[in-house]
């Protein structure tokens, strides 16, 4: 009895751990589903257009890149680059010396540009409104929470 306790336990801790093996695998997967070759443009366009509505004091951030029209090349080639980046992450989720190594760059380059670590926790919500949009019932927002937390704590300065 008590070697089931401690079994129990133990896949309680396992299952209830931070961006455990099953949700890297989700959010690996829903994230194909949204971020496809056909449809990355769409769906950066759609991101930085309701991002931007939600934040417009953030606006100017994004000056140097013309973030004032979303619609322009320097803007469109930004949004794509941020989110291809979050997509590199993902797809190494399941390896944590290359995770670890990919979040200590971009963290130096969000430091350097001074980034404040408010921004990420926006990004994120914003993040989720859009999958939740786009993957309906199949979206698993904990799965989501959980690793994002990990590329976000990761990142931020």
């Amino acid at each position: 009895m008590k070697l089931l306790a401690v079994v129990l336990v133990a896949l309680f801790a396992y299952v209830s751990a931070e961006c455990n093996v099953l949700e890297r695998f989700k959010v690996k997967h829903q994230w194909q589903e949204v971020f496809t070759e056909k449809g990355r443009t769409d769906f950066s366009l759609k991101f930085w257009k309701e991002f931007l509505h939600d934040h417009p004091d953030l606006v100017a951030l994004f000056k140097r890149v013309h973030g004032d029209n979303i619609y322009s090349p320097e803007f469109q080639a930004h949004g794509i680059r941020v989110l291809a980046g979050l997509d590199s992450l993902i797809g190494v989720l399941d390896e944590d010396d290359t995770l670890t190594v990919q979040l200590a760059h971009l963290k130096a380059q969000h430091t350097e540009r001074g980034t404040k670590p408010e921004y990420f926790d926006l990004f994120g919500v914003q993040l989720f409104d859009i999958l939740g949009d786009l993957l309906g019932t199949h979206f698993d927002l904990g799965a989501w929470r959980d690793c994002y937390a990990v590329i976000a704590a990761g990142i931020k300065p």
